[in-house]
């Protein structure tokens, strides 16, 4: 089972202190305060049960243990059984605390697998229709019996087994979506953290340059001291050499280091709006796909941004999932105006199901409809990723189909001041 979905020891056990207290203090209050008669010894009885499994699960296992699906299956059985023995006593679902029967299938609803949820609420929906037929009666005044009429228990037990039912596959939906997103954006924070370690490559470079640059400098001038002072015939002439030889080669790999981190530094660290979308494109120009690229400028300077790793990884699996479903061509439409930059990437493939529009950059969202996946293709996890990406650098993204022919269209514009005073290259 997914480790988020396993519950802790401790939140079971507090949970359940707190359910021991607050029935600890309606029983009290229902037989000493309104002093209605009941079985108030059972009912305690019970509850000292409840408090005994606690007490029992903290001194066997730590707190803060994670407990398996079976062990949780075990407790919130018991978080079932204990409530319906307490409301056996005190008028079966006509208590008004009958609706503590759907507390445990909402745990498990929200950390445990769908067939342990399935199991938990059948138990509960027949706990519940057990007590509308077999219970003590209700607590009331002495003297005074109670008799709710028939259709109104059936619309008790209705009300009960329906909200276990809806409540139940509200929260597991609403849980899996949790995590599928919590997952999607570590995975997020992962990749985002591969590519500032490729950016800071460079950096490493002219630093180990320099570094290793006064060291390599002192073997240069001893081995030719050396060379110097060594006779051509002695036997340890040519070992000479080759020190001197390679003590070059090294500082020659070195200066080239260094020019390779001098020469390109400024270009890593701004890029043109075209050189962007060159960089981008390129790796995705050798798999059978055409990859045209149409520019328009409409009077103002090319935009240039700040390297952004997050930026560069997002445009390029837009890009990458544009060639996995196009037909024959990818086009990538880029545009500056004074007040905005847009890139609009177009495929001619089968496009988008009307109905998966609305769930686009959704975590682990289902595939195109009507096409094979290539290798290396998807619009889940790494869509979501990319739009996530995007979004942090300030874009706006809109993913459409394409009205004049087949295919998919993905809009992201930019307003212009957040695209050129982008952050410092591997920072979002």
């Amino acid at each position: 089972m997914h480790e988020s979905q396993r519950l802790r020891l401790a939140t079971l056990t507090r949970l359940r202190w707190l359910s021991v207290a607050g029935q600890t203090a309606a029983c009290v209050f229902v037989a000493w305060a309104l002093w209605y008669p009941y079985p108030v010894g059972i009912c305690l009885a019970l509850i000292a049960v409840s408090a005994a499994l606690n007490v029992a699960l903290g001194l066997t296992y730590p707190k803060s243990r994670r407990i398996s699906s079976w062990a949780a299956v075990g407790i919130l059985t018991f978080d079932i059984l204990q409530p319906s023995a307490l409301l056996y006593v005190t008028g079966g679902i006509q208590n008004p605390f009958a609706v503590f029967l759907i507390v445990p299938v909402l745990m498990a609803s929200a950390t445990q697998p769908p067939l342990t949820t399935i199991g938990l609420g059948i138990l509960a929906v027949l706990a519940a229709t057990l007590l509308a037929f077999f219970h003590l009666p209700l607590p009331w005044p002495a003297g005074v019996e109670l008799m709710l009429p028939t259709s109104y228990v059936a619309g008790l037990w209705y009300a009960i087994v329906t909200t276990i039912v809806f409540s139940g596959i509200y929260v597991y939906r609403v849980a899996a979506e949790s995590r599928a997103l919590a997952d999607a954006l570590g995975a997020t924070e992962l990749v985002l953290q591969r590519e500032q370690h490729l950016s800071a490559l460079d950096g490493l470079a002219a630093a180990a340059a320099h570094e290793l640059g006064s060291p390599l400098a002192t073997i240069a001038l001893v081995a030719k001291e050396m060379g110097r002072t060594t006779r051509a015939d002695a036997p340890e002439r040519e070992d000479v050499e080759l020190l001197i030889q390679q003590s070059e080669r090294c500082r020659d790999i070195l200066r080239q280091l260094t020019s390779l981190s001098s020469s390109s530094e400024e270009h890593m660290a701004r890029l043109p709006l075209l050189s962007l979308v060159e960089e981008i494109s390129e790796p995705h120009r050798h798999f059978g796909i055409a990859v045209r690229v149409e520019a328009s400028e409409r009077g103002d300077a090319e935009p240039v941004m700040r390297r952004n790793a997050g930026v560069l990884y997002g445009l390029g699996n837009i890009v990458e999932n544009a060639v996995d479903f196009a037909a024959s061509e990818v086009v990538i439409q880029a545009g500056w105006t004074a007040k905005g930059v847009d890139l609009v990437v177009l495929d001619d493939g089968p496009g988008f199901a009307p109905e998966m529009l609305g769930r686009i950059g959704d975590p682990y969202m289902s595939r195109r409809e009507n096409r094979e996946r290539k290798a290396g293709g998807g619009l889940g996890l790494g869509l979501f990723i990319a739009k996530t990406l995007l979004e942090r650098s300030g874009a706006t993204i809109t993913v459409t189909n394409r009205q004049d022919r087949s295919g998919a269209s993905v809009a992201i514009h930019w307003p212009r001041e957040a695209f050129v005073s982008r952050t410092p290259p591997g920072e979002i």
